[in-house]
């Protein structure tokens, strides 16, 4: 159950309201609830109540010295859904997020949920090592990451959402849209950053997945270049059972922002059933 010991950091909130059935929106690192914008509507349309938040130390949220690990971001998310009283909630993970969801499974239990959704996430375990000789993450490649953050965020940020948003050496998205990523980047906080870097690269939620047993849908591009549908969620698709795998053609890492209607289809589809 929920850790009596933490303590809740200010979150910023949107929330569409009405009676529809909540779906949360967790978003990926280093961005905000702000990139979401492509699918809220189409929810709210749908009759849903769409709810987003930027994670502790990213966005317009409270951005505290600690509290970057998986256990107490999952304990973020628990008590936004406590405080606003959610019931019957689909948890939508992109990337970074999909940690969330399954750590939230874990810690929190089922009671709250109707079903989740693993977008472009990082489950089951990006770190390659002998006891994960299928993750995506080498060492030497985090390395090279967290030091491209420290020495400057704004080569950093324009790299990074370059490959984000890229099929191979191709952009998906347009110039402006991307620009639009990099303002959400610089929101971040320096802390914040790297250490959901070095969390989102070393967690292992092997075990995490096992304790899923709501309806499950992994959606996730074939051309993902930073989280690769090989190494990501085509094996936490084999790990929960039952769960759909939607694999979007073309579509990069970004796939909820260059793949929009594929992307909200497949969702549509799956919160219908």
């Amino acid at each position: 159950m929920m850790d009596t010991s933490h303590t809740p950091v200010r979150l910023h909130v949107e929330d569409t309201g009405g009676s529809g059935r909540p779906i949360v929106l967790i978003h990926g690192w280093p961005l905000s609830g702000a990139a979401w914008e492509k699918q809220v509507p189409d929810l709210v349309e749908a009759g849903f109540r769409v709810i987003t938040y930027d994670r502790r130390g990213f966005g317009q949220s409270e951005k505290p010295d600690s509290g970057y690990d998986y256990d107490t971001l999952a304990a973020d998310l628990a008590h936004l859904l406590e405080e606003k009283d959610l019931s019957d909630v689909t948890l939508v993970g992109f990337s970074m997020g999909g940690g969330e969801v399954a750590r939230y499974v874990a810690n929190h239990g089922e009671d709250r949920l109707h079903s989740i959704v693993f977008a472009a996430a990082v489950p089951p375990f990006m770190m390659k090592s002998d006891d994960n000789p299928n993750g995506p993450l080498d060492s030497e490649t985090a390395e090279k990451m967290e030091r491209g953050l420290r020495d400057s965020r704004e080569v950093f940020f324009d790299g990074f959402t370059k490959n984000f948003f890229s099929a191979g050496d191709t952009l998906q998205v347009s110039e402006d849209e991307r620009k639009k990523a990099i303002a959400l980047c610089r929101q971040s906080d320096q802390t914040a950053a790297l250490g959901c870097m070095e969390a989102f690269g070393t967690t292992d939620f092997r075990e995490d997945l096992k304790k899923v047993t709501v309806p499950t849908l992994i959606l996730h591009g074939d051309s993902d270049g930073i989280v690769p549908l090989e190494g990501a969620g085509q094996r936490t698709h084999e790990a929960i059972a039952g769960s759909r795998l939607v694999v979007l053609p073309g579509a990069p890492h970004g796939c909820n922002t260059s793949h929009a209607d594929a992307f909200n289809g497949a969702l549509l589809g799956f919160l219908a059933d």
